[in-house]
């Protein structure tokens, strides 16, 4: 699909984790609706390199290198997008940290700071920032990514589990807060995606792979593309009326 045509034709977003995973899916998927696209990561070798394909391929993108816990990485990459391009329309807060499972009595600060401070201190800085440019811009569209961990609870992972319910918690505040000034908010829930952190993961444990496709009716794991797909319709106008809603991408996982 060229450039100009698709469901965000002519919008400006901006992405977190855009380094790999659904981040760089994400990037893909929203280049090819039409968006000028603003990548967000710490590792500036990949934004560059998915940058300059996207351009090859006809895409506006270019990139902007920062951490999400950090408020003014966040404000400057904003500034940056605003500048860029003119305005803010959409944006993908999916930037995301796991640590590894364990009884929470055995997880130590640190792995809880982590956690909290990337899934939920990280939307928080990106929703400031993003909601004001919004504002100043007549309203737009941002879509955080939960998890299936962020509806429901499993074993050996409370500080993430923890966080992603939060997200959900602040996609709905900022829902009720930013609706009249034109900006839907909304959140995904990605059940288990293959993506560079899952493979390493059934590389260390094998058998994990078998275990984790049989809790999806589907029977499989999300293709990162497939989670992307879901980000851009409700970053699109086609999701108009769709704002403080938590979307499942999971492949029935929840609705065992």
């Amino acid at each position: 699909m060229t450039q100009g045509q698709g469901s965000l034709a002519g919008k400006v977003a901006l992405i977190t984790g855009a380094s790999s995973g659904i981040g760089a899916a994400a990037a893909r998927v929203f280049a090819r609706e039409g968006a000028h696209v603003v990548l967000v990561a710490r590792r500036e070798d990949r934004l560059a390199a998915l940058s300059a394909e996207l351009r090859a391929g006809g895409a506006q993108a270019s990139y902007y290198t920062g951490d999400v816990q950090v408020s003014a990485d966040m404000a400057r990459a904003v500034s940056y997008a605003v500048e860029t391009y003119g305005r803010l329309d959409a944006a993908f807060n999916n930037a995301g940290a796991a640590v590894e499972p364990a009884p929470l009595q055995f997880l130590d600060d640190k792995a809880y700071d982590l956690v909290m401070d990337t899934n939920v201190r990280g939307v928080w800085n990106c929703l400031r920032h993003e909601i004001g440019a919004m504002t100043e811009g007549g309203g737009g569209s941002i879509v955080n990514t939960s998890s299936v961990a962020g509806l429901v609870a499993t074993s050996v992972a409370a500080p993430y589990i923890a966080a992603k319910h939060a997200v959900i918690g602040l996609t709905k505040a900022a829902a009720v807060e930013c609706a009249p000034s034109g900006i839907r908010v909304n959140a995904i829930a990605p059940g288990l995606t293959r993506s560079e952190m899952v493979e390493e993961w059934f590389t260390r444990f094998p058998g994990q792979e078998a275990k984790s496709k049989a809790s999806a009716p589907q029977n499989r794991m999300a293709a990162p593309e497939e989670v992307a797909e879901a980000a851009a319709w409700l970053c699109s106008d086609r999701a108009s009326f769709v704002t403080g809603t938590t979307l499942a991408v999971d492949g029935g996982a929840t609705t065992w």
